[in-house]
């Protein structure tokens, strides 16, 4: 079941992973844009995995937004696909693994990462929840030949994104 949840306020939506049962559904809620640290949060998770990723932050949390996608899942797929962009085809910028079986040995190329969040967070938008895909396992059968294995990894990914808190390093003065 997809839940939608819509406050009428001047703050800027966000997209979450809620448990029903044992799948995950997307569900909506409101963030102040003050308190808006997904982009911060993102980066310095996928930096936590030295992923060539990290410095897109910003485009994941924006095509998640204009998608109406959890801002958490392309990410954890890029996760599961390609240790978040660190195992792809030379050239591809396809962390992804998007469409391997579908014609392409070893998948699309998109022309950067940027491009490659928007395609795949546009395609999974289209493609999977528009057509009915109401959780991520759900997805993962059209996504991938084992469905619910990829989409408790996906998950496990969400999770630990969900939990991450960014660790700051205080610099203090020293004398000698």
């Amino acid at each position: 079941m997809l839940t939608i949840i819509v406050l009428a306020s001047a703050t800027k939506p966000t997209f979450a992973v809620s448990e029903a049962g044992q799948a995950a559904t997307l569900a909506f809620h409101q963030t102040d844009a003050a308190s808006d640290t997904r982009v911060e949060r993102l980066r310095a998770f996928l930096a936590s995995y030295d992923s060539p990723l990290a410095d897109d932050a910003e485009t994941f949390v924006a095509e998640a937004d204009k998608n109406n996608l959890d801002w958490k899942l392309v990410a954890a797929i890029a996760g599961v696909e390609s240790t978040f962009g660190k195992q792809i085809p030379a050239g591809s910028y396809n962390g992804w693994g998007w469409g391997v079986f579908t014609g392409a040995a070893d998948g699309v190329h998109f022309k950067n990462w940027a491009d490659g969040i928007a395609q795949v967070s546009h395609g999974l938008r289209k493609n999977y929840i528009d057509r009915g895909a109401k959780d991520i396992y759900d997805m993962g059968w059209i996504y991938a030949a084992n469905g619910n294995s990829w989409a408790g990894h996906v998950r496990y990914f969400v999770d630990k994104l969900e939990a991450f808190q960014p660790t700051e390093v205080a610099q203090l003065p020293v004398s000698i």
